[in-house]
């Protein structure tokens, strides 16, 4: 299937990728403060190893790779190795089956991507959205795009499957989350007297 031919859009891959990848890892932070508290500690600690369906990884892999995604993704536009982050990410995730580690650990894996994907942010400018792209997966096969294209039909949608994944274990599992709680970053931008009353 070829895809679909978009035109160009005036927001940059850069624009586009760094506020999504920091306010959805802002939300699943969140997400993860709100099982602890509703949970005894032994069910939210139980949570990391839940999964959807058995050939999915749990909960503690999707809170990994979402973390490697938004990494990998500001590497990517910079033209840049990956930092060794990535390659600890990968190996907690891949061995969270037997080793999910704790809440405190998964927390603490976000928090080290924030302050890594914000310090970039700084020093990232605005990528060239037809620069070539070569991404390799580990099973061989080669995606060729452009800058554009990786973020727009890669990154974005990787970095969300994750996300969302670990969206629904929780809520699967009786965590009270809600739209609200995924679209927390949109309330910056309520207009003030619109917020419906109790």
């Amino acid at each position: 299937m070829k895809p679909i031919p978009l035109e160009s859009t005036t927001v940059t891959p850069t624009a586009l990728l760094l506020p999504t990848y920091v306010q959805m890892l802002q939300a699943l932070s969140g997400w993860l403060d709100k099982a602890v508290k509703q949970m005894l500690a032994e069910q939210a600690e139980a949570l990391l190893s839940v999964r959807l369906a058995p050939d999915m990884f749990p909960l503690a892999t999707q809170i990994r790779f979402s973390c490697v995604q938004a990494i990998e993704g500001v590497f990517r536009l910079k033209g840049e190795a990956f930092p060794p982050l990535v390659e600890i990410l990968l190996d907690e995730g891949r061995n969270a089956g037997d080793r999910a580690g704790s809440m405190a650990d998964a927390q603490a894996r976000i928090d080290e991507t924030l302050a890594l994907v914000e310090s970039q942010a700084a020093t990232l400018a605005d990528a060239n959205p037809g620069r070539s792209i070569a991404h390799s997966l580990p099973t061989g096969m080669i995606f060729d795009l452009t800058v554009e294209q990786y973020a727009r039909d890669w990154a974005i949608a990787q970095f969300y499957f994750h996300v969302m994944t670990a969206y629904a274990i929780m809520r699967n599992q009786g965590v009270d989350l809600g739209k609200a709680d995924y679209v927390a970053h949109m309330f910056a931008y309520l207009r003030p007297g619109t917020m419906p009353s109790q």
